[in-house]
């Protein structure tokens, strides 16, 4: 097809769209304007739905959100739980997601408000979210070390300082390595005044921002070299690991948690620490994470859960 007559498809399939769309004309009306046939207009709709001229989305009502948030509260020990609305695109369910959470803090955060940041693509998903958020004279301290490339953008301290940019806070940095080789290396490390400090000021947070990760041979702590795709294959298949809480504390589906290859090796707040923090929000937007969401919430470290519709109503059938 010449470009010139796929332009003019287009125009066609687009003026079509917006009128039965948006207009609100019937396939009829449309038809006799455009003197075709009432079941090519049909055609030429699925087409623009095909070729995403027209995007669908269907939102839920309110009254529907606060029902799914009823259940999980009644079911699980959380504060509440952020539904974002479904979407096919892996990116935009994670800005969606994010969205819940920023909006959240800033209704809630006050000056002098201190926030323990951990690491991951959903947690820096919430500093990326645009637009103008009150000034808050509060705190975001790193709850674990930085990480080496890839993955600059998603390490806690350089999350952190993003999210005090966007407040209008500050921002303190854990001036130590996520992950060491050896258990000595972070017990000499775990001695250091000022990396002791940190931690101590980050256990003492009002709120923690965490994700939650699945075990797949994908993930990006195999990509950070933490785990070899056989480890993490190994710790799902034998020792019934399903998910992590900040990137390394791992459980089964029962919330237990789990001796890995990981252990003592993490400098970071555990989930133990993270239970003695006030609210702490976890963040899943991936529709693959639904069991390990399960598993971090009978955890009980978690206060708020922020996910998609999708992982809720899949998470309440499962807990059954």
């Amino acid at each position: 097809m010449e470009k010139q007559t796929v332009i003019q498809d287009n125009e066609l399939l687009t003026e079509i769209a917006v009128a039965y769309y948006q207009d609100e004309i019937t396939q009829e009306e449309i038809a006799k304007k455009f003197g075709i046939s009432r079941i090519k207009v049909g055609r030429l709709l699925k087409r623009a739905k095909e070729e995403g001229i027209v995007e669908i989305n269907v939102r839920y009502h309110p009254v529907f959100s606060t029902r799914l948030e009823q259940q999980m509260m009644e079911r699980f020990p959380i504060k509440r739980a952020l539904i974002a609305l479904d979407h096919q695109d892996e990116d935009e369910q994670r800005r969606q997601v994010a969205a819940l959470v920023s909006n959240y803090l800033a209704s809630t955060l006050k000056d002098q408000t201190v926030i323990t940041v951990g690491q991951g693509r959903n947690v820096a998903a919430i500093a990326d979210h645009p637009g103008s958020m009150p000034e808050r004279q509060c705190k975001f301290i790193c709850g674990i070390g930085g990480t080496h490339r890839p993955g600059d953008s998603i390490n806690a301290d350089h999350i952190s300082r993003r999210l005090a940019k966007k407040f209008g806070g500050i921002s303190e940095t854990l001036y130590a390595p996520a992950y060491v080789e050896e258990k000595s290396q972070r017990e000499a490390l775990m001695r250091n005044g000022t990396i002791n400090e940190t931690l101590d000021r980050a256990r003492k947070a009002d709120i923690a921002l965490v994700g939650i990760g699945d075990m797949n041979e994908n993930s990006y702590m195999v990509k950070l070299g933490w785990f070899t795709p056989h480890e993490i294959i190994d710790a799902n298949l034998n020792q019934g690991v399903i998910g992590d809480v900040a990137g390394y504390d791992f459980f089964n589906a029962q919330g237990q948690h789990v001796d890995t290859v990981m252990n003592e090796r993490v400098i970071g707040l555990s989930i133990d620490e993270l239970r003695q923090i006030p609210c702490v929000i976890a963040i899943a937007s991936e529709n693959t994470k639904a069991l390990a969401i399960l598993g971090a919430l009978r955890t009980g470290a978690i206060d708020i859960i922020a996910t998609s519709a999708l992982n809720i109503r899949t998470i309440l059938n499962m807990s059954q």
